[in-house]
């Protein structure tokens, strides 16, 4: 739930308040959001509308760029007890600052609502933005991984598209198809450590493996089956996927628009991203391939996973009017604008069943792979614990020995979970 999204992304939440009474005596609450383009216009319509559909609070959107520079310069403004009113921030972001005691509590709120009822939202997310029997966020949205490929490449070099019936050895074998067939100046597929949601994280839960443990004690580094996935992506490395260095200096999604690989997963925060690329015309989506664990020739339950995140709305504890606050955060969690920003391609709702719409969102381009990994696949909330970012970073930097010789793939797997499980030790 990585990354910044497709039109609205990534995963959200903290909202801190200045508010004060303005000339018409309503309070202006202000709203930092990690987006900008055509994502962003769309958020800046949506604050306009709410300010126009009342007269007690006024919004004042403030754009950051990304949620992870609003995670950064939301810092100091908490350190001086003087945050912004609202902001959109990752999951990881929500626990820390939860943990800091930055974040107001939803409970009460919540209880009272005659329009947020936690039942009609995601659970494994509910859960995330909870702490001791306490609420501090409500989910915004959620996202899914599927397959990002170029037609043309496809065509030019006689492969056929991905479909339905992939498991992961036919993507393998297409992929090393168009790295043979264009003599290297075209890599089949790319995938970096950083790609873990997007990428090699739902390898490992197809192949019945895990990264941490369902009480988030343990580390699933050194589980056989993530073993055996893991020697499975080092397979890849071979010719499957372009080189750690190339994709290092430019990134997944840059060599893909450049022609220079085939194909790539990628969240459903990013389709806008690739909509609106010139070219797109070429691009198409199909669901993730699968591993066919029990061999029987189909994709059964836990064998096409797509890892999925989501983002939350949240309000400072430091705001002066927490009910201006969690005004905003009810209105924009309500069925109707969790329809409508599923209806607008923003992204995929945190409200169960309000997605439906957001196929339709984008005309030209089939993104029904999104909604089918939901619908056909499993979903598997992604990998998390108290202090997330600690042990995130390790493998991150950790694998990147791996992926430029895949020999020592189970020895660094081995070492990360040795590192893995001391810092879980120390939550």
């Amino acid at each position: 739930m990585k990354k910044t999204v497709s039109l609205l992304l990534a995963l959200i939440l903290a909202l801190s308040l200045c508010a004060f009474a303005s000339a018409d005596d309503r309070v202006e609450v202000e709203f930092w959001y990690g987006l900008g383009g055509a994502t962003g216009e769309i958020i800046k319509n949506t604050i306009e509308e709410f300010n126009a559909m009342q007269d007690k609070y006024t919004i004042v959107g403030v754009t950051k760029g990304s949620y992870t520079e609003t995670f950064k310069e939301i810092q100091a403004p908490i350190a001086a007890h003087n945050p912004p009113a609202l902001t959109i921030l990752e999951f990881s972001q929500v626990s820390t600052l939860a943990n800091k005691g930055a974040l107001q509590d939803l409970t009460d709120y919540i209880a009272n609502s005659e329009v947020v009822d936690m039942d009609n939202y995601y659970a494994d997310i509910n859960a995330l933005y909870s702490k001791d029997g306490k609420n501090y966020a409500v989910a915004k949205d959620h996202d899914t991984i599927a397959l990002l490929y170029n037609k043309a490449l496809f065509d030019q070099y006689g492969v056929a598209y991905p479909d339905e019936s992939w498991t992961w050895d036919d993507y393998k074998a297409a992929a090393e198809a168009i790295t043979e067939a264009s003599g290297g100046s075209v890599y089949g597929a790319a995938c970096n450590t950083t790609n873990d949601q997007d990428g090699y994280f739902n390898i490992i839960y197809d192949f019945g493996g895990y990264v941490i443990s369902e009480d988030r004690k343990s580390s699933g580094w050194d589980n056989e089956n993530t073993i055996a996935a893991m020697n499975f992506v080092g397979s890849l490395m071979e010719k499957a996927w372009a080189p750690q260095p190339l994709v290092a200096e430019n990134g997944t999604d840059t060599l893909f628009n450049n022609r220079k690989v085939a194909m790539i997963s990628q969240g459903s925060w990013m389709i806008n991203s690739f909509y609106t690329y010139e070219g797109s015309e070429d691009y198409a989506w199909a669901v993730l391939p699968y591993a066919d664990v029990n061999g029987n020739g189909q994709a059964d339950e836990g064998e096409r996973c797509s890892i999925y995140n989501g983002l939350g709305w949240a309000a400072s504890a430091a705001t002066k009017d927490p009910d201006a606050a969690w005004s905003l955060i009810e209105w924009f969690s309500s069925e109707a604008m969790q329809l409508k920003q599923s209806e607008l391609g923003v992204t995929m709702a945190g409200y169960v069943g309000a997605s439906d719409a957001f196929i339709n969102a984008f005309p030209g381009m089939d993104v029904s792979a999104f909604l089918k990994m939901e619908t056909e696949g499993t979903l598997v909330f992604r990998p998390y614990s108290k202090y997330t970012s600690r042990w995130a970073d390790q493998y991150q930097r950790g694998l990147v020995e791996a992926w430029n010789n895949p020999a020592v793939m189970t020895d660094v797997l081995y070492s990360l979970a040795g590192q893995m499980n001391a810092l879980l030790a120390q939550e």
